[in-house]
């Protein structure tokens, strides 16, 4: 069974939350990533999110843009990432998810993306400028190398549209918080709380929301009507703060732990 999978079996079962930290790829240095998925895991990450860092990422605010351009200068390819994360798999259990755009994996070769994802077991894809109804070929491959696919949902999409993007996600649906990229906001909850509502009526997969979500205080309001949180731009800016810092690794892990604190 795919880990994603049984992760949110429990979500059903149990009425559980999830806490999904993003990094990027080879950011703040190539090394980093090696060190911050255990950190992330052991911080209490239910999954983590390992974005692949692309030269024009459209989704992305200033904060991921920056870590993105600072991992292509270090020489991240994708190459460099599938060794990278077959070197620490088997001391990580939890689910990893590949958060990457087209282009570098039509580069890599659809085919060989996935064959090499499922030997060092990552277990779920999102690609964030992939329109759902173009998806065919991705999920016929993804099927095949039992990689779970992913789809966006935002406030502009239609009710009829959330179903059909829910139909295609295999586990659970990412929802993004607000029109816009990623990067943190005030007063999150009562801007995006109408939204959610309306998602909880149209969902019967469970749902999670990025893009915006930053504080243990947001945590705690977001989870109240979704099955669990992303938290991207807030832990990269955290890491900037401390990409000098020896223990590094350490700090992540208890700023992961402290975001995740209102979901125990």
């Amino acid at each position: 069974m795919n880990r994603i999978t049984k992760i949110f079996q429990d979500v059903k079962k149990n009425n559980k939350k999830v806490f999904i930290p993003f990094i990027t790829a080879g950011y703040p240095r190539l090394e980093s990533t090696a060190e911050l998925i255990p950190a992330l895991a052991d911080g209490g990450a239910d999954l983590v999110e390992i974005g692949v860092p692309f030269s024009d990422p459209m989704a992305d605010g200033p904060t991921i843009q920056a870590s993105s351009h600072t991992a292509l200068e270090n020489g991240v390819t994708l190459k460099w990432i599938f060794k990278t994360i077959k070197k620490i798999r088997n001391n990580v259990k939890i689910p990893l998810i590949f958060f990457s755009y087209l282009n570098p994996i039509l580069k890599y070769g659809l085919e060989r993306f996935f064959k090499d994802s499922q030997k060092i077991g990552i277990d779920g894809l999102l690609i964030p400028d992939l329109p759902p109804e173009e998806s065919d070929e991705i999920k016929k491959l993804a099927r095949r190398y039992k990689i779970n696919t992913i789809f966006l949902v935002s406030p502009t999409t239609s009710n009829n549209r959330i179903r059909l993007i829910e139909e295609l996600s295999d586990d659970f649906v990412y929802c993004v918080s607000v029109t816009g990229t990623t990067g943190t906001r005030g007063k999150l909850y009562s801007e995006v709380k109408p939204y959610l509502m309306r998602l909880k009526s149209n969902l019967k997969k469970p749902y999670v929301v990025g893009f915006g979500v930053s504080t243990p205080e947001d945590v705690k309001k977001i989870s109240e009507i979704s099955n669990g949180v992303v938290v991207g731009s807030a832990i990269i800016k955290f890491i900037e703060k401390f990409k000098n810092n020896k223990e590094l690794p350490e700090k992540v892990k208890n700023y992961v732990k402290k975001l995740k604190s209102p979901l125990k």
